[in-house]
């Protein structure tokens, strides 16, 4: 009985934690909450002895049904060190057995008789204080005691439940010396706790064969007259299961108001039942209710309105029906007929075989089979029972007694019960009536609240995980529990879960996610705060631990309490019982989630703890999901943000404004661009890839950086989309061999403005055409061929040019901006035209606009909106000259261009473009073809261009020294900053960039 000094392991831990230091990890959950526990209640290793009390009952059920089981594992463990027994539901030890007799006198006096308590409030960390706290099987080893005196020893304890309504009655424990450890005693120690939980269950199937048979000797089985001529029995042999289901389901309700009340049950055929409860006591003084019913003929069309019962019970929705005073009994048998539509105090669903008795009128077929008998013991009664119904039933076939008219047990004749012949007079039609079911009235409750606890799972599954959105998600966990569990949750989550990743400290980062419940009085933590829990609260041991951890009565929840003592004074005045339960899906712990009881008197239980934790676990796979889903599409946004251009260029053609919203639901391959040109125009180009997601966003970026290759060798529009257009059959043709889905296609839109023409030639494949807001406010759809999408190929593209005056919009847009499928699109691009008919409003503004008032509200697929306000180069800073291809005019297009910079004030620049102006001229002349056109363009920069009616282009080479050509091209690109050429209908055009600082 010594203490334990081997300085490891729970030893050096269970000093380090009395000397304040952090409990180290060698120590398992359940020992070190309890540890925590014990420091908050002030508790000492060496306080003396325990509480002692002789006032409890010592006929106790859980007594009755733990003496033969405790005798049976006495003489198991004869000879051993074992010491056995039995606490009831608050630490109190009601029985003891030892393997040997001289181990009794090792004990304190007071320890060897019944009465002492060993609850952890007193005792510390201990087997029966630790399995009530825990509420599941438990071993203490050692120095996990908390105690000094109980560190020689181990036990394992395991609470027993009653197995109709699922509390713990008592705790069964296993004491031995701390080097007999043995992990059989585990099975052991279950068997026995079953043997003594099955034995609960026989006294409480005995005492329903006790209310059986009371109402068999009344005779109310059999009813003379007319009301005998079908049995309830013979009806239900054509009745369908739903019909049967329906019966039993009203019956236990019946029985659980603890009341006379009735129900009329329409069957699926048309066919009326009116369910009947009557109170039954037994000779014992076991008091119950029977529930008979009445199968009367066609029901009167008329509805008569039953009186409201005398105490209406708590949680249950009183309605009005049909009077059953035509079909049943006098009117004192009808004083309620109800529907239960919300929720009564919750059981385990098994509660319902052994807890309802259902038996039959004679030679009938029962509704709900009569509980078992314990396997291995007689069933009392059973026989004589069936003798008796078959006795009953010889004797009221011919009249002579029994009927409801008879004795009934409990004076239900005087009140009146269900005895009299008033159901069926002269011309009604026969009555049949028979038993449904017997019961004590807190069965029935037990048996409608596995049916609620069904119903909720079942309405869970369908209303948690409707969305994506991990907040969206834990506000449908609470407003599922609220009030049908609970009166409030709260539920916090952290910050890196909301962002879709996994937390890196997920016991500390919480923040206050969701607050919901009946009332807004109640004191919680505001949403958006963050949330600290000490070690001793039910919410962090419950992330420690992975389950979920029950304070009954939060007034002697000793850690909740002492977190913070001001603010749970004030909660204690809303709140009265709690669990904490961890969301934990796939190994990932996303956060804990409380709920609070407050209003309803009733405290949770473990099967509301069973409950609660069934619902936590399927919310937090919704929740991870939804993580998951916001991670990868933060990732997949990420990555199409990226791709999607990072700032304008600089450009003077156009006033570019640009926006790009991805959809609510997935990420798509939307994408645009702007694209300087040469010769002072610009490029603007929108698309969208087919589909969502990864692929598509890379998708979207390979097309647009091809696209921007393309139009920077300044192909024409209807050219660039020849180009993707074989590009897009291309990858799709590899998309398999790579295993990865094919694309299908995409669509795009490119248009061209030169602001020194003020025009813009523009083609699209298969997307929605442009918008053209004229600078008068004129809104206008121009009539562009649609083109087929990128991919399909075999179809030619279409440019066309437009005229766009100076100050003109140019709307560029993706479908999802106008499509959505329960908008009518003539409706959706009439609402588009009246926004952009605001000729004063810049593209930022229009941008605003357009998103406020065409884009849905919830976007199913990406929108990108492209605004391009046009602007025209001054025609004072164009110059121009046509020349025939004559070598000798060189000299003059020099001069001319030397005059020309001068008056522009670029006469620094007049070297190098006098020198690229000659090389390109001539090159035109002796190698192109027609007349030639010499343009400068003072803009940004100095542009120089030379074209002629020859499609060939030139090449630059690098020229050996023996050569006594072919340097021109390369003194262009020497001097100019950028060079190129590109073709237009008729010919070619050779351009030079060059600096207006140049020299």
């Amino acid at each position: 009985m010594g203490r334990a000094t081997d300085g490891k392991g729970p030893t050096r831990s269970r000093e380090r934690f009395l000397q304040g230091e952090a409990v180290g990890a060698g120590v398992r959950v359940p020992i070190s909450n309890s540890w925590q526990r014990c420091r908050a209640l002030g508790l000492s290793p060496d306080q003396p002895g325990l509480p002692f009390r002789d006032d409890f009952e010592h006929d106790a059920r859980i007594i009755r049904a733990a003496v033969p089981v405790l005798d049976r594992l006495q003489s198991w463990f004869a000879g051993s060190r074992m010491n056995i027994s039995v606490a009831d539901a608050n630490g109190t030890v009601l029985l003891r057995r030892f393997g040997e007799t001289s181990l009794a006198g090792s004990l304190p006096a007071f320890q060897r008789v019944p009465g002492f308590v060993f609850a952890e409030r007193y005792a510390g960390t201990n087997g029966i204080g630790l399995a009530l706290a825990e509420r599941q099987l438990v071993q203490v080893y050692g120095a996990e005691h908390f105690a000094e005196r109980a560190q020689g020893n181990a036990c394992r304890a395991l609470p027993v439940r009653d197995p109709i309504s699922g509390r713990i009655e008592g705790v069964l424990c296993l004491g031995y010396p701390r080097g007999a450890e043995d992990p059989a005693l585990a099975t052991v120690i279950r068997r026995a706790a079953h043997a003594i939980e099955k034995r609960l269950l026989g006294q409480s199937s005995e005492r329903e064969r006790a209310l059986l048979r009371a109402y068999l000797d009344t005779g109310a089985e059999t009813t003379a007259g007319p009301h005998h001529s079908v049995g309830v029995g013979e009806l239900i042999l054509g009745m369908r299961p739903c019909d049967r289901a329906v019966l039993m389901e009203k019956a236990a309700e019946l029985i659980s108001w603890a009341q006379r009340a009735a129900v009329r049950v329409t069957l699926s055929d048309g066919r009326r039942v009116t369910l009947v409860s009557r109170p039954m006591t037994t000779a014992t003084g076991v008091e119950g209710f029977v529930t008979e019913a009445v199968l009367t003929g066609p029901a009167r069309q008329e509805p008569l309105l039953v009186p409201r019962p005398a105490e209406q019970p708590p949680h249950l929705a009183f309605v009005p029906t049909e009077s059953v005073r035509d079909t049943t009994a006098p009117a004192e048998a009808t004083e309620a007929a109800t529907v239960v539509e919300s929720a009564a105090p919750e059981v385990r669903a098994t509660s319902l075989v052994p807890a309802v008795t259902a038996v039959l009128p004679p030679a009938a077929v029962p509704l709900a089979a009569v509980p078992r008998p314990v396997p291995g013991t007689p069933a009392p009664g059973l026989a004589p029972l069936r003798a008796h119904a078959r006795g009953a039933d010889a004797r009221g076939t011919d009249g002579s007694a029994g009927g409801p008219g008879g004795a009934t047990g409990g004076g239900d004749r005087a009140e009146g019960g269900l005895g009299g012949r008033t159901g069926g007079g002269r011309g009604s039609p026969p009555q049949a009536r028979g038993l449904v079911l017997v019961g004590e009235p807190h069965v029935g409750r037990y048996a409608l609240a596995a049916r609620r606890r069904l119903e909720l799972l079942s309405d869970a599954s369908t209303r948690i995980g409707t969305t994506l959105d991990v907040r969206r998600t834990a506000e449908e966990l609470a407003e599922t529990a609220v009030p049908r569990l609970a009166d409030y949750v709260t539920i916090d989550l952290p910050e890196a879960v909301l962002r879709g990743e996994e937390a890196a400290d997920p016991f500390s980062d919480l923040y206050r996610t969701v607050v919901h419940g009946i009332a807004d009085d109640c004191p919680f933590h505001p949403v958006g705060k963050r949330v600290d829990y000490g070690p001793a609260t039910p919410h962090l041991r419950c992330l420690t631990s992975g389950q979920a951890v029950l304070e009954p009565d939060l007034r002697a929840a000793v850690g909740w309490l002492a977190h913070d003592p001001p603010r749970t004074e004030v909660m204690l005045a809303h709140v009265h019982s709690l669990i904490a339960v961890p969301l934990v899906a796939r190994g990932v712990v996303l956060g804990v989630a409380a709920f609070y009881r407050g209003q309803r008197p009733a405290p949770f239980d473990d099967d509301d703890r069973s409950l609660v934790q069934e619902l936590a676990g399927r919310a937090a796979l919704s929740i991870d999901n939804a993580r998951r889903y916001t991670r990868e599409r933060s990732m997949v946004l990420a990555l199409q943000r990226s791709l999607l251009p990072q700032g304008l260029p600089d450009q003077d053609a156009v006033e570019v404004a640009h926006r790009y919203l991805p959809a609510e639901s997935d990420v798509g391959g939307d994408w645009y661009d702007v694209i300087p040109l040469s010769g002072t125009r610009v490029g603007l180009l929108v698309g969208d890839v087919v589909g969502h997601g990864m692929l598509s966003a890379a998708t979207m970026g390979r097309l647009r950086t091809a696209a921007r290759s393309y139009a920077e060798l300044d192909f024409s529009p209807d050219e660039v989309l020849t180009h993707l257009d074989s590009l897009v059959g291309r990858l799709d043709r590899e998309a398999p061999a790579a295993g990865e889905a094919g694309i299908f296609g995409a669509t795009c839109l490119y248009a061209v403005y030169d602001p020194t023409t003020q025009q813009c030639t523009m083609a699209r494949a298969g997307h929605p055409p442009p918008v053209l807001v004229h600078p008068d406010g004129t809104v206008s759809f121009p009539d562009l061929p649609a083109g087929p999408p990128l991919g399909v190929g075999s179809l030619p593209f279409e440019a066309v040019d437009i005229d766009l005056p100076e100050d003109s919009r140019l709307v560029l847009y993706t479908d999802g901006l106008i499509e959505s499928r329960t908008r009518d699109a003539d409706m959706v691009l009439d609402r588009l035209r009246g926004a952009l008919a605001h000729p004063d409003r810049t593209p930022e503004e229009i941008c605003e606009t357009v998103l406020d008032t065409v884009a849905p509200v919830h976007p199913r697929d990406d929108i990108a909106l492209l605004v391009a306000r046009t602007h025209a180069l001054d025609p004072d800073r164009i110059a121009i000259w046509d020349l025939p291809p004559d070598p000798s005019l060189v000299s003059e297009v020099r001069a001319s261009a030397l005059r020309r910079l001068a008056d522009w004030g670029l006469e620094e620049a007049g070297f190098a473009a006098e020198l690229v102006l000659s090389e390109l001229v001539t090159n035109a002349i002796r190698h192109g073809s027609g007349p030639v056109r010499v343009r400068l363009l003072n803009g940004r920069t100095l542009i120089c261009e030379v074209s002629d009616c020859s499609n060939t282009a030139p090449h630059l080479r690098r020229a050996a020294t023996t050569d006594e050509g072919g340097r021109g091209l390369f003194l262009v690109a020497q001097l100019s900053r950028s060079w190129g050429t590109r073709y237009i209908r008729q010919g070619k055009v050779i351009w030079a960039e060059c600096g207006s600082d140049a020299a």
